[in-house]
């Protein structure tokens, strides 16, 4: 059995604006580094193998402070984790994107949502292949997170998925479980963020409402 741990990154500025960012590279914000400390400090009492992460900065920077608070090796950053991509609807707030592209309207080079789980999942079940009976935590995004819960237990979790959230995942012979959403280890850390994926993300708002 593989267990994951996937852990959404810390605030950033556009988080904080609540504008879409997808594949744009904002970097962590003051909150966010402090979220990601917080978090290091609670996963400091469990034992991990391994620390991945999505090659966007404000992951990758995520998981470099909890790599540093738990003292192991510097993440692996794995492509296929990064963020969803909206396309020209990056860097749009809410009522931005309602005057660009009203509902009902396609936004060029946005990323079906199948896409994105297809290959969330794939990269997971590659890790476990790698790394059989590994604790491995994973730095990645709300709409991957999102897709990964989406996928293992359908329709039982509206949540939110905050900046620095924690979602536990095992993978026993080829399944996919969810085993908590927002891990009681991380519950200190989440109280740190206060705003919710989908109020931070117009184009999910949309899409799930």
């Amino acid at each position: 059995m593989t267990r994951f741990f996937l852990v959404r990154h810390g605030e950033t500025e556009w988080n904080r604006e609540r504008r879409i960012q997808g594949v744009s590279d904002i970097p962590l914000n003051d909150t966010g580094r402090a979220q990601a400390a917080a978090l290091g400090d609670i996963l400091v009492g469990h034992n991990f193998d391994l620390i991945v992460s999505s090659p966007l900065s404000r992951a990758d920077e995520t998981a470099r402070i909890i790599a540093q608070r738990l003292g192991m090796p510097a993440p692996i950053t794995v492509a296929d984790l990064i963020e969803r991509n909206y396309g020209e609807a990056e860097g749009s707030s809410g009522a931005d994107l309602d005057l660009r592209y009203p509902p009902g309207t396609d936004i060029p080079g946005r990323e079906d949502r199948e896409v994105v789980t297809q290959r969330a999942i794939r990269v997971l079940h590659d890790m476990a292949i790698r790394h059989p009976h590994a604790d491995i935590v994973a730095v990645a995004h709300g709409a991957v997170i999102r897709s990964v819960v989406d996928y293992a237990a359908p329709g039982l979790h509206k949540e939110p998925i905050t900046n620095c959230s924690v979602h536990s995942f095992s993978l026993v012979a080829g399944t996919l479980e969810l085993v908590a959403f927002d891990d009681p280890m991380e519950i200190a850390s989440h109280q740190l963020a206060q705003d919710e994926f989908e109020d931070q993300n117009p184009v999910e708002a949309r899409e799930r409402g």
